[in-house]
């Protein structure tokens, strides 16, 4: 390759955040573009845009990662920049009151999207009142009241070596980037604050949003594993079976065969103390009921083992889980955050090899089991979250409770 991708994780995201601060995670972010003691954010723009590449970062609920992705011969000045950013940023007062503004013009177009409302929507269901069920952006009310002295409090408390993970894959000399990292921040000292656990929890109900749009939105969310679980590759291949391709079995049935949506798949979204699976999908408002009673039909079929999986469609799966895993190795910035996210997970890398055998370590029985303790206890307790137009005759609360109880019996 003639490409470096370069990253920094830094274990503080939006969980990190007290109730009050909600958006600080992600408005530090933010900030550390805008300017040190030695670059204005002008130059900071002018450095990143000369690279050629992508450079930027994105705030997590679990941690916020800075990131690089440029031409190898380029690199060295990558990793001086970062390092003036991290050590360095100043947090101009009028960049503050700017980047708060973009952040809030953020927010507000997140209402305008169906697809992030749904979400907000479900995991403050989810988890209310619990950092996970905050939104990562903050609300409008939290970010307004956030100043300088709460970014420069934020960075001193979890911006510290214990907390930050740099990898970098591509064409990169590993001995050499240790050095060059070693001699940018030799600076930086001291111990950031331990790790908290929280108790896991799920809330299950309804929660419906009514919004101007055509169709309707709905995600069904379920109880999954954490990131770092042992069960978690059984949890890969549940998602991916269900609903994690165009072969999949809800694609198949509630597309192919019936044509009630243009697209359903499900996902996972697993964190350092809990974990979500979701099921999620679009739909007219007349077909809503359906769809979700199909949906649910064909999860309570895997719980229950009225449907089982075969030989053929577990190794059908779990063909599909090795090519993905296989194609995005092609992909240094992929790789990069792969080595980030492990080392902070399970504080060592992964191999390919070793996750290739775990998916292929599932067979049948190890599948079905998953299904029937995991799946069948997260089915009688779902979550259900709907955005979408406000036509009481075709879909409420009400009607979507009464199809949980019916499908619960």
């Amino acid at each position: 390759m003639r490409s470096v991708s370069i990253g920094f994780l830094i274990e503080a995201g939006s969980i990190d955040d007290e109730a009050e601060k909600s958006g600080l995670a992600h408005l530090t972010e933010h900030m550390l573009f805008q300017g040190t003691s030695s670059r204005s954010g002008r130059d900071i723009a002018r450095q990143m845009d000369l690279g050629g590449g992508l450079i930027g970062g994105f705030t997590t609920r679990d941690y916020t990662c800075y990131t690089a992705t440029v031409l190898d011969d380029y690199y060295t000045y990558i990793l001086d920049l970062f390092g003036d950013l991290l050590l360095n940023s100043t947090f101009p007062s009028e960049s503050l009151s700017r980047e708060k503004e973009a952040i809030l013009n953020e927010i507000a177009a997140s209402y305008d999207d169906p697809r992030e409302r749904l979400h907000e929507r479900l995991v403050g269901h989810v988890w209310p009142g619990k950092p996970l069920g905050r939104s990562i952006t903050g609300q409008p009310a939290t970010v307004k009241t956030l100043n300088r002295d709460d970014l420069i409090y934020f960075v001193h408390t979890y911006y510290l070596p214990d907390r930050i993970i740099v990898a970098a894959a591509g064409n990169v000399d590993h001995v050499d980037f240790v050095a060059q990292v070693r001699d940018g921040f030799w600076r930086m000292l001291g111990d950031g604050l331990p790790h908290c656990s929280t108790p896991r929890s799920f809330n299950p109900g309804v929660a419906i949003e009514y919004h101007p749009v055509s169709q309707v939105y709905f995600a069904i969310g379920f109880q999954g594993v954490t990131y770092a679980d042992p069960q978690r590759y059984c949890q890969y291949t549940l998602n991916s079976l269900l609903g994690g391709g165009i072969s999949s079995r809800l694609y198949r049935r509630v597309r192919e065969e019936r044509g009630l949506v243009y697209d359903i798949g499900s996902e996972i979204f697993p964190y350092r103390d809990d974990g979500l699976f979701v099921v999620e999908g679009s739909t007219m408002p007349e077909y809503l009921m359906a769809v979700l009673s199909i949906t649910l039909n064909e999860v309570r079929k895997l719980a229950l083992g009225e449907e089982p999986i075969d030989e053929e469609e577990l190794w059908k799966t779990k063909m599909h889980l090795r090519g993905r895993h296989m194609v995005a190795t092609e992909s240094s910035h992929t790789v990069m955050s792969r080595l980030a996210t492990q080392e902070s997970y399970f504080q060592r890398y992964l191999s390919s090899e070793e996750v290739l055998a775990e998916i292929d370590r599932i067979d049948v029985a190890t599948i079905t089991e998953f299904c029937c303790s995991n799946l069948k206890h997260s089915l009688e307790h779902p979550a259900i979250a709907i955005v979408g137009p406000e036509m009481q005759h075709h879909y409420n609360t009400g009607s979507v409770k009464e199809l949980l109880e019916i499908l619960q019996n």
